[in-house]
This record gives C-alpha cells, structure tokens and sequence, in this order.
C-alpha cells in the first residue's frame, strides 16, 4: 500500500518567525495527524524557503511529525556557486527530502531536464527524497501533447537512474495551466497523466517502480476539490501551493486525507 503524502510548499513565503509560529499553530490544529497508529496512513512533508528551513525544524513537536523539504539544491556540494545551496547543506539542516523540477524553477529560472537529473543524483547521493515534478502548459494540453511532454520529461530527468533510485522518489504532475490559476485539473484529467506516468515508471524501469512510487498531483487545491483529488486511486497525495500558507486549509486538507480509507 502506498502511503498517502501531503507536500506544503511554501514557495517564498514566510520569514523564520512567521515559519515557527505556522507549525506551532498547524500541530495545534491537526494533531491527530501524527498520532500514534495513524502515521501509516499520511506523511506530511513542508517545504520553507531556504531561510526559515531551522527554523521550522526547531518548531517541530513530537504530537505532530513531519518531514522537513528543501524546495531546490545546486548539484554540486561545495565550490564558487554564489546564490546556490547543496544537498549536504540541506541535510545538516535537518531535510530529508527535496523539491526538484517545479514549473516556477523551469519558467522563471531556466531549470531544464539535464540539471533537474544532476540535481536528482545529488540528492540521492547524501539520502534527500527527491519529489520529482512534471507538468504540460496550457498550449501543450490544447495540442494533444500532455503525455508526450511529461513522460519525455520524465525520462529526462530520469536517465540512467536504477529502478533501486526509483523507489526513493515521488513524482508531483503539476499541470502548470493550474498552479496559482484557481484552475485545477479534473479528478478524472489528473488520473489519467497518473496513470500513464506509472505505466512508463513499470516499462521503463521495473514493475516494482511502477506500483511503489508515490504520484501525487498538483495545481490549485483546495480544502473544497483536495478531497476527491485524494480518493482517486490514482493519486497517492498533493503538492499544495497557495492552500498550504494557511493553518487552517492546510489543517482540513491533513484532515481529509487522514479520514479516507487507506
């Protein structure tokens, strides 16, 4: 069974102060998420921006685990990058896991397939998850391209990884027409690419990776649509923008996912 996963990236939002009162307030409002006997059934994973990562690490209370996510890494671990931070870096902070690939990284930054597998590799080399995303634009869905534009960034970004590699990433399908859009894909449209990037998972690597890779889908949820996002069999978790900022939504989402059936 796959383990629900529940990622809050918080993009540049947040200073360290505003990060460690959220967790404050988000272990108070969802505390029955990291209880005892109901960690099988979701993992919650959030993603400050770089400056407020120990904050939040600090913050972090035993009644409500989480796992602390970089939201990007320079493939390299030390030398003249200015402006660049390394994944041996990330993990004395307490990270255990990494955004790479997010659309705002490939469209205001200039983050292509190639650099998004050199990132993949060094995360994987000093123990970060890596959470892969993949996604079509508006013009590429009208096109009829979808499939062929994100499984050819998936094979990208996955070249020459082993099918061991595999069973230590999340994929995120992140359509970019729906990020920040209050545009959200279908159930059935998000269930569909989920589909087709778990058969590719299974052809191109091994069956294994295909059924144990976690999926997940993102771009404009919500409290109101996360719900029948997540009870799709399909979908394994979300990638939450805008609803992650606040306690409260990020709390019903947590909340949602933790009462379905596993």
């Amino acid at each position: 069974m796959r383990r629900r996963l529940i990622v809050g990236n918080w993009k540049m939002h947040k200073t360290a102060s505003e990060a460690a009162a959220f967790v404050h307030r988000l272990a108070e409002l969802a505390p029955a998420v990291g209880a005892t006997g109901s960690t099988e059934r979701v993992e919650v994973v959030l993603a400050p921006p770089f400056t407020a990562l120990h904050a939040a690490a600090q913050a972090a209370a035993p009644s409500f685990p989480f796992t602390l996510a970089a939201q990007n890494l320079f493939w390299e671990e030390h030398g003249a990058f200015t402006g660049e931070v390394s994944a041996p870096m990330l993990k004395d902070l307490g990270c255990q896991a990494v955004i790479l690939g997010h659309s705002e990284r490939r469209q205001l930054f200039g983050d292509r397939d190639e650099g998004i597998n050199k990132k993949i590799r060094a995360a994987l080399r000093h123990g970060l998850r890596p959470i892969l995303c993949v996604g079509e634009s508006l013009a590429d869905r009208e096109a009829g391209l979808t499939e062929s534009v994100v499984t050819g960034q998936l094979a990208k970004c996955l070249d020459s990884l082993s099918a061991d590699d595999l069973l230590k990433l999340t994929i995120a399908y992140e359509p970019v027409w729906a990020i920040g859009t209050g545009r959200a894909a279908t159930v059935a449209q998000a269930a569909a690419v989920h589909e087709t990037l778990r058969t590719v998972l299974a052809t191109g690597w091994k069956r294994e990776a295909g059924q144990q890779v976690r999926i997940l889908y993102g771009g404009s949820v919500t409290p109101e649509n996360a719900g029948a996002f997540l009870a799709s069999p399909q979908i394994d978790g979300a990638l939450i923008g805008g609803a992650c900022l606040d306690p409260h939504s990020f709390a019903t989402i947590l909340a949602l996912a933790q009462a379905l059936p596993a």
